[in-house]
C-alpha cells in the first residue's frame, strides 16, 4: 500500500486519476474542475493546494495546483507520481515572452526547460542534465493548437527559481532562442523523467519582459483557456 495521505496532498490512494492537469494557482485548479469535468469531487484542501477528480469525455482525470517555483512543484509532482502512481502530468501556466515574434494571450508548448536552479544537483550527474518533455503528448499538443487555430509556438522555456531579478540576464537567453519564462517546467520534467513516466508543459504568454505589455491577475485566472483547452485535448 502506498505512504498516503501525504504529507502534502489529504488523498487517499485511488483518490486520483492517472492523468493530472496542473496549474500554479489553486484557484485556477478549481477553475478547470468547474469548466471541464463531470462531477469532480475534491481530494486536497492541505495548505488551500485545491485538487479535484472527475471525468472528461468519459475518462477518469485529476486537476490541482503545483503552487509557485520549482521547490512547489517538485513536492507536489514527487508525490503524485511516486504516491498516487500518476503517470501523466501537463502543467498549464503563465510566462514571460522574450522573443519578439510572441504576444499575449499565445502559447508556449515546452520542449524543453533550461533552468538557473540546481534542482538537479540531487541526481549526482557528471555533467548537465537536459530536462525534455514527453514527445508523443508534445505532438499532439501542437496538432491541437493547428486544429484549434490557437497562435504557439514549440522550443525552449526558461525555468528560473527568480521573480525579481538583480541580474535576469534575458539577453543571454535570448541569444540562445529560448522564448519564454516561468519558473516550474524543469523541475516537473526531472521529477517525471526519473520516475519513469510522462510530463508537459503549455504556458500562456502573461506579460512580454521585451515590451511591457502585461495582463492582471484576474485576468490570468480566469481567462486563460486555450492551454486548458488544448491539455484537455490530450487526454
Amino acid at each position: 500500500m502506498k505512504k498516503t495521505p501525504t504529507p502534502h496532498i489529504g488523498a487517499q490512494f485511488g483518490d486520483i486519476a492517472e492523468t493530472m492537469i496542473m496549474a500554479g494557482d489553486p484557484l485556477r485548479g478549481k477553475l478547470m474542475a468547474e469548466r471541464f469535468l463531470d462531477d469532480p469531487v475534491q481530494f486536497n484542501n492541505v495548505r488551500g493546494m485545491l485538487g479535484f477528480t472527475g471525468t472528461y469525455q468519459g475518462k477518469r482525470i485529476s486537476v490541482m495546483g503545483h503552487g509557485m517555483g520549482m521547490p512547489s512543484i517538485g513536492i507536489y509532482t514527487y508525490e503524485l507520481y511516486n504516491f498516487y502512481d500518476v503517470k501523466t502530468i501537463i502543467r498549464v501556466g503563465s510566462a514571460g515572452a522574450i522573443h519578439n515574434d510572441l504576444h499575449i494571450g499565445d502559447l508556449v508548448i515546452a520542449e524543453g526547460a533550461c533552468t538557473n536552479s540546481n534542482y538537479a544537483l540531487q541526481y549526482e550527474m557528471p555533467g548537465t542534465y537536459a530536462p525534455i518533455a514527453n514527445f508523443e503528448l508534445l505532438r499532439k499538443a501542437a496538432e491541437a493548437c493547428d486544429r484549434m487555430g490557437y497562435n504557439y509556438k514549440v522550443g525552449n522555456v526558461l525555468s528560473s527559481d527568480v521573480f525579481y531579478s538583480d541580474n535576469p540576464h534575458n539577453d543571454k537567453w535570448m541569444a540562445l532562442g529560448v522564448l519564454a519564462v516561468e519558473m516550474e517546467i524543469a523541475a516537473l520534467y526531472m521529477n517525471a523523467a526519473r520516475s519513469g513516466n510522462r510530463a508537459l508543459g503549455i504556458c500562456t504568454i502573461s506579460d512580454h519582459i521585451l515590451t511591457g505589455e502585461a495582463t492582471t491577475a484576474e485576468e490570468r485566472q480566469n481567462t486563460f483557456t486555450r492551454m486548458m483547452d488544448v491539455a484537455f485535448s490530450l487526454i
